[in-house]
């Protein structure tokens, strides 16, 4: 029965298609198989999210071996929800593609870019599905090698450099990860996260304020913290984000900054929720106050550098740095409406950033610069892209009807719940912040006289808009209709929270 393999399947086809793309060495037969591999993953994950939502958690053990002896898959609600949006970006970014791929990236290059995509997408959707820690690693090395060559096909000299810089910082947050897997391995004897949370059970053995199990268990959740965070790109881990964002080819900056730190804040929730336990996390130890300080500050600190840019890609690099935090919030807080927030903010940005980077790319292909003063009077001559900015811009403020209004309520409230009255008030003052530098883009593009590329421009592919109107269109749809969206990260904040209804 073929459904039975879906969870393996998910992997295994986008993983053997990225060599087929080398040996096909075609730029035009590489792009119609990984079109069509990207699309079938995506139909995968919404029969896997269907079926866990009508039946549960969907478990599948490789080889026939028993989990913890042998490696499992596990679809849950996390899992399922994180896939299908990564999915989904992953083939829309991929259809909204050849064009940009066609002027930004080198023919002879374009079947390798095309076998590299699909490796990250199999790195990314196999963080989400397995439920094996050190195979969390192994899909997290192989997403972020990916990236990192991904990022080096720039056109400009400074995206090998950039490339260079973020495959330093990777590796230090790689090592840290390998590292407190190991110590975790040394104290359980074993790499399956659930098992692995039910042996850590068995030493917490709390006398007071001392934890009585072993250094070991701090040290290890101090490294995974750590390497997680460089890889989320938390503030001040973030110094390898703006330039990776900024010099990599277009549907390359919008393939990952839709998906690649999203994913990463999905194994932080694994691991502070189900292996670690909020109580070792947020009561014995002050993760939940470091988190919100270094949140805080990172979307104020971010917002304020965003507002200064003079490159458009760049500015929303800073943007994502500080929406990170937003995530981060409400994973802080501990509690139902706290997680929950972070959780719909994870699928509401994904939408957003994702579509503001196709409104980029589409500007790029027509003006050949991401420079703001080459944007000068765009809306005259591109005035449908420059719609589809001023959509996604309402999002990323988080105006009523936008899925940003939606996770920004959520995470307000939750703050004002919590009795967290200054974050509420932060928080208010950080949308404002995020108002100035999307209305410095709309200023630009409505009321500056055209520059001598925005005079000469035309407006973008027929098939470019359409995809870029599709993903800035559901961060509308879901700012309307939230049942989806928000109920399914309510489900999960009250299992990883142990609430039962």
């Amino acid at each position: 029965m073929i459904e039975h393999h879906l969870p393996i399947l998910l992997i295994a086809i986008p993983l053997m298609a990225a060599p087929c793309c080398v040996l096909i060495h075609s730029r035009r037969l590489t792009q119609l198989l990984a079109l069509l591999v990207c699309w079938l993953c995506f139909g995968i994950s919404v029969w896997l999210m269907t079926k866990v939502m009508h039946e549960g958690a969907v478990t599948y053990n490789l080889g026939g071996w028993e989990a913890p002896y042998g490696i499992v898959y596990v679809v849950d609600y996390l899992s399922a929800f994180v896939m299908l949006f990564v999915s989904a970006l992953a083939a829309i970014v991929l259809t909204y593609s050849p064009t940009s791929v066609q002027a930004e990236i080198p023919e002879s290059k374009q079947y390798l870019f095309y076998a590299t995509y699909l490796l990250c997408l199999t790195g990314l959707l196999g963080i989400c599905i397995t439920g094996d820690l050190f195979n969390v690693f192994v899909f997290l090395e192989i997403s972020s090698l990916s990236t990192y060559a991904l990022i080096s096909l720039g056109r400009t000299r400074r995206a090998p450099l950039a490339a260079f810089q973020y495959l330093i910082m990777g590796t230090i947050g790689a090592t840290f990860i390998l590292i407190g897997i190991g110590l975790l391995y040394q104290m359980t004897g074993t790499l399956n996260m659930a098992d692995m949370a039910e042996q850590l059970e068995a030493v917490r053995a709390v006398d007071g304020e001392t934890w009585a199990g072993s250094r070991t268990m701090l040290v290890a959740f101090a490294f995974m913290t750590v390497g997680l965070s460089i890889k989320m790109a938390v503030f001040p881990l973030h110094s390898w984000l703006p330039n990776a964002y900024t010099y990599a080819p277009s549907v390359v900056t919008c393939f990952i900054a839709a998906t690649a730190t999203k994913v990463s804040v999905y194994v932080f929730i694994r691991v502070v929720y189900e292996i670690f336990t909020p109580t070792f996390a947020f009561n014995i130890l002050p993760l939940d106050s470091a988190l919100m300080a270094f949140s805080l500050i990172g979307i104020f600190v971010a917002s304020l550098a965003a507002i200064y840019q003079t490159n458009i890609k760049r500015l929303l690099a800073y943007s994502s740095i500080a929406q990170i935090g937003y995530m981060l919030l409400g994973i802080s807080m501990a509690n139902t409406a706290g997680l929950t927030a972070g959780i719909v903010h994870m699928f509401n940005h994904a939408l957003i950033k994702g579509g503001l980077f196709m409104v980029v790319g589409c500007l790029i292909l027509r003006l050949g610069s991401a420079k703001l003063e080459d944007l000068r009077g765009a809306g005259k001559t591109m005035p449908w892209t420059s719609f589809a900015w001023v959509l996604g811009g309402l999002g990323l403020i988080g105006v009523p009807l936008t899925a940003g209004f939606v996770s920004k309520w959520l995470l307000l409230t939750a703050a004002i719940d919590s009795q967290h009255w200054w974050v509420a008030t932060l928080m208010l003052l950080s949308s404002l912040l995020a108002l100035v530098y999307v209305w410095r883009v709309v200023e630009t593009l409505y009321f500056a006289e055209p520059s001598e590329r925005a005079a000469a421009a035309k407006e973008a592919p027929p098939l470019m808009l359409v995809t870029t109107y599709l993903v800035v269109g559901a961060s509308i749809v879901f700012g309307i209709w939230t049942e989806f969206s928000a109920g399914v990260a309510f489900e999960t904040a009250q299992h990883l929270l142990g609430v039962t209804q």
